[in-house]
This record gives structure tokens, C-alpha cells and sequence, in this order.
């Protein structure tokens, strides 16, 4: 079902029926995160700066009663396609909120140990890209910075520029949300969630899907490090993840029926 995005500054919400809502990612506040709250009729909620963390993702009971378009009811800005006639969100708009008939209680709260491990300084856990072996060991052991040049698409890294050690030019292949690619510059761009399928930077390394999350939390400014894992431990840690997340929906499907 489709929620909320937002970045850095939150919405101001008017409900015009009672509903429940949950509030993950970024801290702004107004709402306990990662449990359901009760809303009732005609409540006002002003998220305003988030406290820490950088997007916030509100979701409410039933969903948003929004048309997919292929397969999805998300948002893409740059093309105009899904969510709310392809835009963001503007003063006036009405979200069709589902008014859900029965809605239980609100007094539990998901497992800690299921939820990202958000830090101002993350480190993040990388596998070896198509090309590595043309850079140096540097990358895999370096600290470094968010750019302001970050987005859905991706962010762009400050740190050690990397030297490319090969010269020949490389055909465009596929990418994915956590390639990470180097440009002429040698500062390296990290793809997030809305990121093209093709590219033709060299590939130095690939962000395993668990520790994605904690980059798309990193404001401007803020540091990370990055570490390198093998194959076998990336598998170890998703599988774990997914055995958590399945505990959560039998829990959930159980709790509602």
C-alpha cells in the first residue's frame, strides 16, 4: 500500500476521519516512530524539521487509495508517472485516505532489532564491483562524506578521490539501487531508490540491500565508512533480515485477523 515520503521537513496534515497512522525513518517529533498512533477527525499534525535522520516515511491504515501505474504507486518526480499526477504534494491537495471501519488497538510497537540501525555515522557494508580490481584497496577502507548533490536518484560522496588505473572506455550495464559507479572525478555517486537501470561509470562496488536504508537517512554533511564484505556475509544478513520481517507479518496477520 502506498504512505509518505518526505525529506528533511515533513508535511502539515489535516484528517478528516479517524484513521491510524505509523511514522519510520527519520525522528521529527510529532509522532512515536515505528508503532501505530490513533488519529482522530479533524486532528492537525505539523511535522515541521526533522530532528535527526533525513526522510520520513508515514503510512496509514488501508493505504492510500492511489491507482498503481506499472505495478507501482510510488512517485517518480522525473518522469511524471504514479502517486499524485506524478508531482509532489501541494498546499490543498486531498489524499484519499481509505476510512477503515474496525481499527484495533494502537499500544504495541515493532522489535527494535528489526529496525535499521540509523547513525550520523554509519558504517556501510559493501561488496566488490565489476571493475574494483582497476582502483586501489583505498575505497574499501575510506571515510567519507554526504555532498548536497544527493537525491532520490543517488547521492554523490566526498572523500579520497580514486584513481582509475585502466584507460580503455566502457560499454553502459545494467545498474541497481546501491551500485556505487566513479565519474572522471573520482568521487564516487552511491544509487538509491530511484536510480536508472543503465550506466557507464566504472562499477567499484555494490552496497548490500541491508545497509541501503542507513545511507538514505545521511544528511549534507554527514560522515560514513565503508566496509568491504564477502558474498556469503551479504546472503547471511539478508536472509536474517527477510526472517525478521516475516516474524513482524505473522505477527501482524495474527494480531488483525
Amino acid at each position: 500500500t502506498a504512505g509518505l515520503e518526505f525529506t528533511l521537513v515533513g508535511p502539515e496534515l489535516r484528517f478528516l476521519h479517524d484513521t491510524l497512522v505509523a511514522l519510520g525513518g527519520a525522528d521529527f517529533g510529532v509522532l512515536p516512530r515505528w508503532r501505530p498512533v490513533r488519529i482522530g477527525a479533524g486532528t492537525q499534525l505539523k511535522f515541521g524539521m526533522a530532528r535527526s535522520g533525513y526522510r520520513g516515511y508515514l503510512a496509514f491504515a488501508g493505504g492510500l487509495d492511489i491507482a498503481p501505474v506499472l505495478g507501482s504507486r510510488s512517485t517518480y518526480v522525473r518522469a511524471g508517472l504514479g502517486g499524485l499526477d506524478g508531482r509532489p504534494l501541494r498546499d490543498g491537495d486531498i489524499l484519499p485516505v481509505p476510512d477503515v471501519p474496525r481499527l484495533l488497538g494502537d499500544h504495541w510497537r515493532i522489535d527494535e532489532r528489526i529496525v535499521p540501525a540509523y547513525s550520523n555515522e554509519p558504517t556501510i557494508r559493501v561488496l566488490r564491483g565489476a571493475q574494483a580490481d582497476e582502483y586501489g584497496a583505498e575505497f574499501f577502507s575510506a571515510r567519507y562524506t554526504i555532498t548536497p548533490q544527493a537525491d532520490r536518484m543517488g547521492v554523490r560522496l566526498r572523500g579520497p578521490a580514486l584513481a582509475r588505473g585502466a584507460t580503455h572506455d566502457l560499454l553502459s550495464s545494467p545498474v541497481a539501487p546501491g551500485t556505487v559507479q566513479v565519474p572522471p572525478d573520482g568521487q564516487p555517486i552511491v544509487l538509491l531508490a530511484d536510480a536508472q537501470t543503465i550506466g557507464g561509470y566504472p562499477q567499484i562496488a555494490h552496497v548490500i540491500a541491508v545497509d541501503l536504508p542507513l545511507i538514505a537517512q545521511l544528511r549534507p554533511g554527514d560522515p560514513l565508512r565503508i566496509r568491504e564484505v564477502s558474498l556469503e556475509e551479504a546472503h547471511q544478513v539478508a536472509v536474517a533480515r527477510e526472517h525478521a520481517i516475516a516474524i513482524l507479518r505473522e505477527g501482524l496477520a495474527q494480531k488483525f485477523g
